[in-house]
């Protein structure tokens, strides 16, 4: 596999910046022109992408009241699945629409498909690049096709075991493509620090050879931010107008502020990180004045010894190195020194 892939001529991994995308999801609550508003204030909050889902109610499930289709835990507890995802979806006739207006203010668009027919139309909307949600992981006919695209693959890893995920980058690679990125998630709505397991991001880099990132569901930044820290390339959240807005995905998506304070967050983690570098900034150089050095601490008269009494090592750093104290100690003084005065190998013999 490759350690980097190009998605619309950006590069994502090595020491390539992190790649961020405001998942649109549910967030739009059912109002195209609130989804084109999101589209636009992803935009503006400093991500590099917009993604939305790509299926219907009948694409995901069947329309069945048995107690297999009803959600028994977590956010959406008591939910029937296929009217989860008639809330949640968003309509196909909308998504051309929403790319047109991603590209015109200049921010990249993906879409997550959930079977054939979603892909077949994602390819007639002639999109640069595909995610696979986490659920889809062992998919792996649908891993097949979207992979046979030959185009460059973001694949979510949550719930899977190292084994099926193998499995799932065995099937991209067996359609020869090799342009993977591969995000640690926690799949919980909303995810909880102890349950992430960034470690996790790092090993997967080490075990596939490929680009590495973090899918979360996490409230806040903290999870994002560290992730960076730790080598993520690519960082994708939920991204809502308002949790005011109420719809499926709103109780743990991003307001724009706080996505914006994300990003900021972000880039500034990444100067911090930086490159290995023993060299001094402008401004340590400025601060090595206040380094110790070695001082005189009383009055000296020429031919006087020095002694721990009349020399000391403090600050600032005017004065010779406090490496030579030992040395100094004992030898005598070349001239009168007067008390405050720095050290320096003239005055010493």
């Amino acid at each position: 596999m490759n350690s980097r892939i190009s998605i619309n001529g950006r590069l994502i991994g090595g020491n390539q910046p992190c790649y961020i995308i405001a998942e649109m999801s549910a967030n739009h609550a059912g109002n195209y022109e609130r989804a084109v508003e999101i589209v636009k204030a992803a935009k503006v909050s400093g991500a590099d992408c917009i993604k939305i889902q790509t299926y219907t109610p009948d694409t995901m499930t069947i329309d069945c009241n048995n107690e297999y289709f009803s959600i028994k835990d977590g956010t959406w507890k008591g939910e029937n699945l296929y009217k989860l995802y008639e809330k949640a979806y968003t309509p196909w006739e909308w998504q051309e629409g929403l790319k047109k207006e991603a590209e015109k203010i200049g921010i990249d668009f993906l879409s997550t498909p959930f079977d054939k027919t979603s892909v077949d139309f994602l390819e007639n909307m002639d999109v640069d690049f595909y995610k696979i949600a986490s659920f889809e992981l062992v998919d792996i006919p649908l891993i097949k096709y979207v992979a046979s695209r030959n185009k460059p693959i973001i694949m979510s890893t949550g719930m899977g075991t190292l084994e099926e995920i193998e499995e799932a980058i065995n099937a991209i690679k067996s359609q020869g493509n090799n342009n993977l990125c591969l995000l640690k998630c926690s799949s919980a709505y909303p995810a909880i620090p102890e349950d992430m397991n960034l470690m996790t991001m790092k090993n997967l880099k080490d075990i596939f050879g490929v680009p590495v990132g973090l899918s979360d569901h996490s409230l806040g930044s903290i999870a994002a931010v560290t992730a960076v820290a730790m080598g993520a390339k690519v960082i994708e959240k939920h991204f809502c107008l308002s949790r005011n807005i109420e719809n499926p995905d709103s109780s743990f998506s991003m307001e724009p502020h706080e996505f914006k304070k994300m990003v900021q967050d972000i880039r500034a983690a990444e100067r911090a990180i930086g490159k290995v570098s023993y060299n001094l900034s402008d401004k340590e150089s400025q601060s090595k004045i206040f380094r110790r050095s070695i001082f005189i601490v009383e009055n000296i008269k020429k031919g006087e010894k020095f002694t721990e009494k009349n020399i000391r090592i403090i600050r600032p750093g005017d004065g010779l190195k406090p490496k030579y104290y030992d040395e100094i100690l004992g030898k005598t003084a070349s001239c009168d020194i007067e008390r405050g005065t720095p050290l320096s190998w003239s005055k010493v013999i």
